[in-house]
C-alpha cells in the first residue's frame, strides 16, 4: 500500500532518550499505511521546555534550528500533542516579528499529532491491532486543549480487537506532570496525580493509554509506587501491537 505521502517523524526528546519503542511504533504505523517516513538525525527538540520555563532566547535558538531542519520536508508527524501544539500554536508567538515568522507559519500548517494524522489525514480507523484486556484512555492536556484531540484516539482504540474500552472518570483532568510544574510545584502535582490514579484504579483497566509519554511517565510512576497491576502505555504502542496482554 502506498499513499504517495512523505512525512518526517519528529520523535521528540523524551521518546528519543527514554522511550524509543514509541518512536518505532509510530514509524511502523505510518509505513504500514503507505507513508514514506524520514527521521532526520539532526532533528532534536521543539524548544517547548525552555519556552514554558520563560527562557525565550534559548527556545528561539532551539526552535530556529528545528525550523531549518524541517524546511521543505512536507508533513511533520509527532507522537505527542504537547510538542505538536508548541509548533502549531506557539511558534507564531515565539517567532513573531522575526525573519522566521513565515517559516514558522508554514511549518504550523503541515504539523500533525500522530492520531490526528492517522484518522484525519490518512483516513485510518483500524490498524489491525489486538489487545485482550480492558483499556481506558487519558487525554493529555495540550492535545486536548490546544489541538482538540480525543475523538481520534478513541476511534482507533475502538477498533482494537479483543479490547474492552472503558471510560476514565475525569479523563480530561490533568495528571499533574506539566513539565517543570511537577518539580517546582511538587505538592500540587502529587495531589493531582493521586486524584488521577484513583480514577484509573476505579476503571479496573489492564491498561491506561495516552498520547503523550510525559503523561505516561507521570501516571506510570504513580501506578508503580502504589504497586498497581495497571500499566501505562502510549497509544502508538497499542496500535502497533507492541503491548503484550499480560
Amino acid at each position: 500500500m502506498t499513499t504517495g505521502r512523505r512525512a518526517v517523524l519528529f520523535a521528540t526528546c523524551i521518546v528519543d532518550q527514554l522511550y524509543p519503542t514509541v518512536g518505532l511504533a509510530a514509524a511502523e504505523l505510518l509505513e504500514q499505511h503507505g507513508v514514506t517516513v524520514e527521521v532526520p538525525s539532526n532533528l532534536l527538540c521543539c524548544g517547548q521546555m525552555a519556552f514554558n520555563a520563560g527562557f525565550r532566547d534559548d527556545a528561539y535558538t532551539v526552535a530556529g534550528r528545528t525550523l531549518e531542519v524541517l524546511r521543505g520536508k512536507g508533513d511533520v508527524v509527532l507522537p505527542s500533542g504537547s510538542c505538536a501544539a508548541m509548533i502549531r500554536h506557539l511558534y507564531h508567538e515565539l517567532f513573531a516579528h522575526t525573519p522566521f515568522a513565515g517559516m514558522a507559519a508554514d511549518l504550523a500548517h503541515r504539523t500533525y499529532e500522530l492520531s490526528e494524522y492517522l484518522v484525519d489525514v490518512l483516513g485510518v480507523t483500524d490498524t489491525g491491532a489486538r489487545f485482550n484486556g480492558r483499556v481506558t484512555y487519558h487525554d493529555a492536556c495540550h492535545g486536548l486543549r490546544f489541538l482538540g484531540l480525543g475523538a481520534q484516539a478513541r476511534t482507533l482504540l475502538s477498533h482494537v480487537r479483543g479490547a474492552e474500552v472503558v471510560p476514565l472518570p475525569g479523563c480530561d483532568q490533568c495528571c499533574g506532570f506539566g513539565g517543570l510544574f511537577a518539580v517546582k510545584q511538587h505538592s500540587i502535582s502529587a495531589a493531582m496525580l493521586d486524584h488521577k490514579i484513583k480514577a484509573i484504579a476505579a476503571t479496573e483497566a489492564d491498561l491506561v493509554v495516552t498520547g503523550d509519554v510525559s503523561c505516561m511517565t507521570q501516571i506510570a510512576g504513580g501506578l508503580s509506587r502504589r504497586n498497581s497491576p495497571i500499566r501505562a502505555r502510549h497509544l502508538a504502542e497499542v496500535l502497533a501491537n507492541m503491548v503484550d496482554a499480560r
